[in-house]
């Protein structure tokens, strides 16, 4: 798994998408099957604004079959029915060091 660190630097939300895309691109095409994105919590204590526009962002590269599907890091471990048929297919997965750590900070990305 790559991992896309999008919240270095603390960029905007407009600029952490930007990151976002581009990574997507280049981790799509170099045949990996999916990608931790490092977003982060924010420092509000109440989540970012760019953890807030990860969904929306997700579900739009989603609808443009960029991505096959993504997984919070809230529910990134083995109680969340979407990640362990993720982990299921891809071994690395359950090797991840945040494989059930409840990480608010990251999103799972699954390529097609």
């Amino acid at each position: 798994m790559v991992t896309i660190n999008i919240e270095q630097g603390r960029p905007t939300v407009e600029e952490a998408a930007q990151r976002l895309t581009n990574g997507l691109y280049r981790v799509r095409a170099s045949g990996v099957p999916c990608a931790k994105i490092v977003h982060g919590y924010g420092s509000s204590g109440s989540g970012g604004a760019i953890k807030a526009a990860i969904p929306r962002l997700m579900r739009d590269m989603q609808a443009r079959r960029l991505i096959k599907g993504y997984i919070r890091g809230e529910d990134f471990g083995p109680f969340s029915v979407a990640a362990r048929d993720l982990a299921s297919g891809m071994k690395q997965i359950r090797n991840d060091p945040d494989w059930g750590r409840s990480n608010d900070g990251i999103t799972i990305v699954l390529f097609k």
